[in-house]
């Protein structure tokens, strides 16, 4: 039994209104985490009481987003088993040794210090403090990245192999499990969003203070090293962004078409559309404008190279379909010999059975493209009497929806270098001591905060729409994974996780403007101490401070 197609809908819409919002809490925790670990262990050095006070102040906060993370993170983890039973089974081998991993090992490492870090102060010496501080910051990395190395194998499938007596993927492979190409390019470029995202958080409220001529001396060295955490963050995105579009144009050509709005192939040096509106159902742009070789250049990393088109794509997926409509025929034929003698499943058994051995050999010669032949089988239900229209009308909808993945692409694109150059500016200005002077700045910076968050956002839009129709990679189509739940629990549940999930963000919110708006307790700001010596930039004194 298959789920309707509104289940599916309804399952996929809530999967990504809880991963949205889940991804919220994400990136500042990821971020935030390193900008305490940086501050503490200045404090550490130098042993000036301002950095300690910092290290409290944000730790506050971090504290609150990372608590409101948790809560939301752990439902996602339940959906895998009770929206999408399939994809479970299905893959449930591979998936379920990172998921453990992290649980295991990650979340319970910054689960446990993270308590230590906000009430170990009068507990634990400085250095065993600041120890406490870097295993949270590592925890919540760590974390990010197993919970990569899962996603890697959706995009990318490696390290595993599909059974046909199981019917499920099985690991064959953990070491090409984890470094997945399209994981670890992900894990670092998802990693620096983070840290981006928290180093405008720190940028935007220290602003805020400052324009309000409050806490002057912590929020221009929280501005300091936020501004020069940042701009080494967002080059370490920009760069790792183009890596992953290269991997992506390897293995997922059809999400780089989606994102570059390509219809047609186009031979070196192939244009990139600046900004396009797609049309889907007419398969082309209704209006474009290009700029000339860019797209070679950023794609391919030459001048030469051309780009695979939508329409390519659509006829190289009706072959795929063709080829593996014998797979999943012979997969029928293995599963109906062993209902009717179960003893077949003993491997030593399979090899007395001449029509299981023929089946097993055509599974061999086409298992490839089994995952196109689930495609089709959607559309015609005893795939082997596909017709033509059948099987274009398959190969048309393994192309994700174009224009959401072209704008969502885009806009997180320009968020990127927007803030690249507002990092630089604050940098800029940090270190010349100007930012006070510079009204616009201070009155701008609170409203950059979101940019970091929509980027964030946007990302997972374009990495996972660009993935569809697939929940794993040309295995296994989205409309054959979910579970057969009626429609109205999914509307019921639905409308619960949004409406939790909004009183989550309300609390978040209230809670950050409460505390920020209410200041750090400082303790003596010009703390003394600790020399100077080899002290990095933004832990120098500040001069022509303003104090309170």
């Amino acid at each position: 039994m298959v789920p309707s197609d509104l289940v599916v809908e309804l399952s996929r819409w809530q999967f990504a209104a809880t991963a949205l919002y889940h991804f919220l809490f994400v990136p500042l925790t990821l971020g935030l985490s390193f900008i305490l670990v940086t501050m503490e262990t200045v404090y550490v050095v130098t042993g000036r009481q301002i950095y300690k006070d910092m290290v409290m102040f944000w730790g506050k906060l971090f504290a609150i987003n990372f608590a409101l993370g948790v809560a939301t993170g752990l439902t996602m983890e339940f959906e895998f088993g009770t929206n999408w039973s399939t994809y479970s089974y299905y893959m449930g081998d591979i998936f379920g040794a990172p998921l453990a991993i992290e649980g295991l090992m990650a979340f319970f490492m910054e689960s446990t210090f993270v308590g230590m870090m906000l009430l170990g102060w009068h507990r634990l010496t400085k250095v065993q403090h600041l120890t406490v501080t870097w295993l949270v910051a590592l925890g919540s990395n760590l974390s990010a990245l197993w919970i990569l190395v899962a996603n890697g194998f959706m995009q990318d499938p490696r390290g595993g192999t599909f059974n046909p007596f199981t019917q499920r993927m099985e690991m064959t492979n953990f070491m090409q499990l984890i470094m997945n190409p399209d994981a670890q390019a992900k894990f670092v470029h998802t990693s620096l969003a983070g840290y981006v995202t928290a180093a405008m958080f720190v940028i935007g409220i220290s602003a805020w203070y400052l324009a309000r001529k409050r806490h002057v001396e912590l929020a221009r060295r929280s501005l300091r090293m936020a501004s020069l955490f940042g701009v080494i963050s967002v080059i370490g995105v920009i760069t790792l962004g183009d890596a992953l579009g290269f991997i992506d144009g390897g293995h997922q050509p059809t999400k780089l078409a989606a994102m570059e709005g390509l219809w047609h192939t186009e031979k070196g040096p192939a244009s990139f559309n600046l900004i396009a509106f797609p049309n889907q159902e007419a398969q082309k742009n209704d209006f474009a404008i290009k700029i000339p070789v860019l797209l070679s250049i950023l794609v391919k990393h030459d001048l030469t190279s051309g780009v695979t088109g939508i329409n390519q794509l659509e006829q190289e997926a009706v072959a795929r379909i063709k080829n593996g409509i014998p797979a999943l025929t012979a997969l029928e034929s293995i599963q109906n010999q062993l209902s009717k003698n179960p003893a077949l499943a003993n491997p030593a058994k399979r090899a007395n059975d001449p029509a299981l051995q023929q089946a097993l050999t055509q599974f061999d010669a086409h298992k490839k493209d089994l995952g196109y032949a689930f495609l089709l089988k959607y559309y015609a239900p005893n795939v082997s009497k596909a017709t033509p229209a059948q099987i274009e009308l398959a190969a048309k909808k393994s192309i994700p929806e174009v224009w959401i993945i072209f704008w969502a692409f885009r806009i997180m694109v320009a968020l990127g270098f927007l803030m690249l150059f507002f990092l630089i500016w604050a940098t800029l200005l940090s270190l010349r001591g100007k930012e006070m002077t510079s009204p616009i700045f201070l009155k701008l910076a609170p409203w950059m905060i979101p940019a970091g968050f929509l980027a964030c956002e946007m990302g997972w839009v374009t990495a996972e729409m660009g993935r569809q129709p697939w929940t794993v990679y040309e295995q296994l189509p989205t409309w054959i994974s979910a579970s057969t739940h009626s429609v109205g629990y999914m509307v019921f549940s639905l409308i619960g996780f949004v409406t939790l999930y909004s009183i989550f963000i309300a609390v978040e919110m209230y809670l950050m403007f409460k505390f920020a708006r209410k200041g750090p307790d400082e303790h003596g700001s010009t703390g003394g101490g600790g020399s100077l010596a080899g002290v990095p930039a933004f832990a120098r004194p500040i001069q022509n401070l303003n104090h309170d």
